[in-house]
């Protein structure tokens, strides 16, 4: 009987992460969660059969240790996605330096930390992808909102490094962008269709997941039909 797949959901919660596990159960995927507060994902984890550990993404040691329990549970990882992300708000001349600094950890230093250790396990098996989750503001700038600029600008740059990279070695890596506000139960939509479904932002990672290596695209921009450019 052939091995099953395995996925990495980094960041995982009850949005677009939670999407992403469920379309993964559908293809019969062995699905590993990672986030700060494993909890929250005892009933998805359930529902998905999937495996939760307990990962601080922007801390190289707790990196090093989801790892190291991948490691232990077996040796093929096939997808890894990175949605983590954090954000100061407010006037660069107000914000706090320190909460810049952890919210660019979370967004752009921790998809380094994770990619690194993807990489070095897919390198190993000869094949993989790794799935970066941009933002507006991975493209433009906003104001009140530069942490996030810098965080999402910096993951898209490590991104674009990183599939000029390692493509070339049979591993397709991808960036995101999510281009308006992801629906849920507690937004309120301006009009019909006008948030992303976060079932239908999953087909589109698993469509990029599933290309062929004859063309890969390392990026894609998903938006509502009402959303401007």
């Amino acid at each position: 009987m052939p091995e099953r797949e395995r996925a990495l959901i980094v960041g995982a919660g009850s949005g677009l992460s939670a999407s992403l596990a469920r379309r993964a159960a559908r293809e019969e995927m062995d699905i590993v969660l990672a986030a700060r507060n494993t909890q929250k994902l005892a009933a998805l984890a359930g529902e998905t059969g999937a495996q939760a550990i307990a990962c601080d993404a922007s801390r190289a040691e707790e990196v090093d240790r989801l790892f190291a329990q991948l490691d232990a549970g077996g040796n093929r990882l096939d997808l890894v996605v990175y949605n983590p992300s954090g954000r100061a708000r407010g006037p660069v001349t107000e914000l706090d330096p320190a909460a810049v600094e952890q919210a660019i950890r979370v967004t752009a230093f921790g998809g380094f930390l994770v990619a690194q250790a993807a990489a070095r396990r897919m390198l190993k098996q000869g094949h993989g992808t790794i799935l970066f989750t941009g933002a507006s503001a991975s493209v433009k700038g906003y104001a009140r909102s530069s942490s996030f600029a810098m965080g999402k600008f910096a993951l898209r740059g490590l991104a674009q490094s990183l599939a000029r990279e390692l493509q070339p070695q049979n591993i397709h890596v991808g960036h995101i962008v999510i281009d308006g506000g992801i629906a849920n139960p507690q937004r309120t939509a301006s009009g019909p269709d006008a948030l992303l479904d976060p079932d239908h932002i999953a087909d589109a990672y698993f469509h990029l997941y599933r290309q062929h290596r004859t063309a890969w695209a390392w990026e894609i921009e998903l938006r509502p039909w009402v959303e401007t450019f």
